[in-house]
């Protein structure tokens, strides 16, 4: 059974880069030196690996990669902390006409 690896690394101005890969071993190695001249991380390194996560699945691995992409630096630092609860709280709707926001109509 094939293993899939989605990844978040810190580049050196702070910022994340998040991929994936079948092969972590040899991805982290081309990262780090610079083997893809056009790659978001070739002119940010020193990388450092915050984390990675392992699939059997490749659908279930490329769709976590895109849903991780579009989650803010928050959610991300909450996954890379293993905070699954702030991951939680910071998914919640905070929108105003949010049902768990409305005021009660009977008091």
């Amino acid at each position: 059974m094939k293993t899939y690896f989605v990844y978040i690394l810190r580049c050196t101005d702070d910022s994340f880069y998040i991929g994936i890969t079948s092969n972590f071993d040899q991805r982290w190695i081309q990262h780090q030196q610079g083997h893809f001249k056009d790659c978001y991380t070739y002119s940010r390194r020193p990388l450092k690996i915050e984390c990675f996560l392992q699939f059997t699945d490749v659908i279930q691995a490329i769709l976590f990669e895109k849903k991780l992409k579009g989650w803010t630096r928050k959610k991300k630092i909450a996954l890379i902390n293993n905070d699954f609860n702030r991951i939680q709280m910071l998914s919640e709707c905070r929108n105003f006409t949010h049902f768990k926001y409305k005021p009660d109509c009977d008091s």
